[in-house]
C-alpha cells in the first residue's frame, strides 16, 4: 500500500535520485537528496510550462493556418467576381456600344439621306454650300449687273 502511495506521488523521480545519490555518494545524503528533489521540481514545472507553451503555441499557428487559407479562399473568390464582373461590364459596354450605333445609324442616315439629296439637286449651282443661306453677289443684289445709270447726253 505504501509503495502504490510512494510509486503513485514520486513515480520514477525517487527511484532516479537514489541511483544519483548512489553514484555521487554525498557526505549528507539527505541533504543532497531533498536539494536534488527541488532541482527536479523545478525542472518538471518548466518543463510542464514549456510543453504547455508549445502547445498553445502549435494551436495558435493551426489557427494561423486556417486563418490564411481562408483569407486566401475569400480572395480568390474576390478575384473570380472581380473577372465576372469585369467580363459582364465589358459585355455590357460593347451592348450598348453597338445598340448605339446601331439607334445612331438608324436615327442619322435619314437626315444624311436628306442633305444627299439636297446636294444633288444642287450640283448645277456652283458654290453652294448646303446648309448656308444663300445670297447674291452684291453687284446682283441690287439688280445692278449690267446697268449703267444714263448720262445725260449734250
Amino acid at each position: 500500500m505504501e509503495s502504490e502511495y510512494l510509486k503513485k506521488c514520486f513515480g520514477n523521480c525517487l527511484t532516479q535520485a537514489l541511483v544519483e545519490v548512489a553514484k555521487v555518494r554525498p557526505s549528507d545524503p539527505i541533504e543532497y537528496l531533498a536539494h536534488w528533489l527541488y532541482h527536479y521540481r523545478k525542472t518538471a514545472r518548466a518543463r510542464e510550462e514549456n510543453r504547455q507553451e508549445k502547445i498553445q503555441l502549435k494551436e495558435e499557428y493551426d489557427s494561423s493556418c486556417r486563418e490564411r487559407a481562408m483569407t486566401e479562399m475569400l480572395r480568390r473568390e474576390e478575384w473570380q467576381m472581380q473577372q465576372k464582373c469585369e467580363k459582364c461590364r465589358k459585355e455590357l459596354i460593347s451592348e450598348t456600344v453597338s445598340s448605339k450605333k446601331t439607334v445612331f445609324m438608324q436615327e442619322d442616315t435619314k437626315p444624311l439621306e436628306k442633305e444627299a439629296l439636297k446636294q444633288e439637286s444642287l450640283q448645277g449651282a456652283p458654290g453652294v454650300i448646303p446648309g448656308e443661306p444663300q445670297q447674291a453677289p452684291p453687284s446682283e443684289s441690287a439688280g445692278q449687273a449690267d446697268w449703267n445709270p444714263p448720262t445725260p447726253q449734250n
